[in-house]
């Protein structure tokens, strides 16, 4: 049984590294796109912002200036929330690796190998919770620019979306949680 829920953890948390280290790397975090025309659509991202013409489906990117450059709040909260979020999943997954019953390091010791994947847990809970965290607040400055602009009549037919990108960080921030769970609560 332990072994089996190990391993379940283990997918689950790899899994979920993967969706977390793409949402990192990928921009498409919010979509805006113009409702009349619809000859364009635009993703912007923590690293670059790309311009897709639907007609042709050419696709534009224009790299931010500098990583150290002023920024918007919600760019830098999330780059540095996902970024922390990505180290502390790899590092709980090294860990988790070596704390598995079907690995043959520290065999002998099972009582050392049960700690590492408790925490291996812990550190899985705390990425998890940082990488929600970076996602909802990108999630929430989008809406809360959205509902700036139709506040102030200024809205023109532009809508705002959230991207792929900021649910893919949701999703792989639950999964991770998830399998912390399985790995703190349920193991014992």
């Amino acid at each position: 049984m332990s072994a089996a829920l190990q391993v379940t953890a283990f997918a689950l948390a790899l899994l979920s590294t993967l969706f977390l280290l793409l949402a990192t790397c990928t921009d498409c975090w919010m979509v805006n796109a113009d409702d009349s025309l619809e000859i364009s659509h635009k993703c912007r991202g923590l690293w670059r912002e790309c311009v897709t013409n639907m007609q042709d489906g050419v696709r534009t990117c224009d790299q931010y200036d500098s990583i150290l450059a002023d920024h918007p709040v919600k760019i830098v909260v999330t780059r540095t929330l996902m970024i922390m979020a990505d180290l502390l999943a790899g590092l709980a997954l090294a860990t988790l690796v070596l704390g598995l019953d079907c690995i043959m390091f520290l065999k002998e010791d099972p009582c050392v190998k049960m700690k590492m994947c408790y925490g291996a847990g812990v550190i899985l809970c705390a990425g998890s919770i940082l990488g929600l965290i970076g996602s909802v607040w990108y999630a929430v400055e989008v809406y809360m620019e959205r509902a700036m602009l139709v506040s102030h009549n200024i809205f023109l037919g532009v809508h705002y979306d959230f991207g792929w990108s900021c649910w893919l960080g949701m999703a792989g921030s639950t999964g991770c949680f998830v399998a912390s769970v399985l790995l703190t609560c349920c193991l014992y």
